[in-house]
């Protein structure tokens, strides 16, 4: 039970986070993204689910497009009379050229019938991971502007300097929340490279995987600045 990832935990883990922010945080904005992920994460259980589920509708409607195409082949071979025909050497390698150009079309074209489903799924996986990255890059955003300095005092307020009304200990409450939160995008991602374990998904779920550690590393050093100052309990 603990070689797969549980869609229904992660849900209640990112829940249990929002609600977290919002008891601590009432107005601020990391709530609402929290909840935004939220919903990805529901959405992700569909999703998923969606993606595992084999399209037995779409199978039926290549196999029979296949199918067309094969007997139109053959049929077109059928029709050909070879004793008939008498063939130079030049018309003969002109024939086969163009027969090994209809084979390479054909065979392209019922590769491609039959991938059809594998892009779909691929598709709509690399989508919503794509939104899971830019879930990222927002939670970034939030965390841009709380430097340890302005709650330490090593700094000089300009006319357009952010606010801050947090104290070192809220400071370090509110970058965690926000780690944590870029972890959860990286476990949601991953529930597509589990449902669909295709080589594209997978590299792309390794390369969000890899944005949000190097993200939450640089909330880390801000959160171990102000761990050294002797305010944080």
């Amino acid at each position: 039970m603990y070689r797969v990832l549980d869609a229904s935990k992660i849900i209640h883990t990112i829940a249990t986070l929002r609600d977290r922010i919002g008891e601590r945080f009432p107005d601020c904005g990391l709530g609402k993204v929290c909840g935004d992920l939220l919903e990805a994460a529901k959405e992700s259980q569909k999703k998923c689910e969606w993606i595992r589920r084999p399209h037995n509708g779409l199978r039926v409607g290549v196999g029979l497009v296949i199918a067309i195409i094969v007997v139109g082949l053959i049929e077109t071979l059928l029709q050909f009379d070879f004793g008939q025909t008498r063939f130079q050497l030049g018309d003969f390698v002109q024939l086969l050229e163009a027969g090994m150009n209809a084979v390479v079309l054909i065979g392209a074209s019922i590769i491609f019938l039959i991938t059809v489903e594998t892009r779909f799924k691929r598709a709509r996986s690399l989508k919503a991971i794509n939104e899971l990255r830019a879930l990222a890059q927002v939670i970034d955003m939030h965390q841009l502007t709380k430097d340890p300095e302005r709650v330490l005092g090593h700094w000089t307020a300009t006319e357009h300097s952010p606010k801050q009304a947090m104290d070192a200990f809220q400071l370090t409450r509110y970058l965690d929340y926000c780690s944590e939160m870029l972890s959860l995008c990286g476990k949601v991602a991953a529930l597509y490279g589990q449902s669909f374990p295709d080589d594209v998904v997978l590299g792309s779920v390794n390369e969000l995987e890899t944005l949000t550690t190097g993200l939450s590393r640089k909330i880390w050093q801000k959160i171990m600045i102000l761990h050294r100052y002797e305010g944080v309990s």
